[in-house]
């Protein structure tokens, strides 16, 4: 009984750090040829470790999300492969001053 009390107790303090966790605004992209499963399996790593997928591109194959950056670690190592290129979300503008 104290194992199964000591174990959920140690489950509930990994899943409040875990959304505790700092999260970055990234856009997470593919090459054109990569298979729909690596893209999905990125996203479910990024929404199970507390993310959020926040857009799905669908001209390009590529997401936005806000993620911690221990998921990003592993969305990047997991598409090494497939040559996923992770990058700040940020506004873009036309005009000099940003406007």
């Amino acid at each position: 009984m104290r194992l199964a009390i000591l174990s959920i107790l140690l489950a509930l303090l990994a899943v409040c750090t875990l959304a505790a966790a700092p999260q970055k605004a990234v856009i997470v992209s593919y090459p054109k040829d990569t298979p729909d499963f690596v893209l999905a399996q990125a996203r479910n790593a990024i929404k199970e470790a507390g993310g959020i997928i926040t857009h799905e591109y669908k001209l390009i194959k590529a997401f936005a999300a806000n993620a911690p950056a221990k998921a990003l670690e592993s969305v990047q190592a997991w598409g090494a492969q497939y040559n996923a290129v992770i990058e700040e979300d940020q506004v873009v503008s036309i005009n000099r001053n940003g406007h």
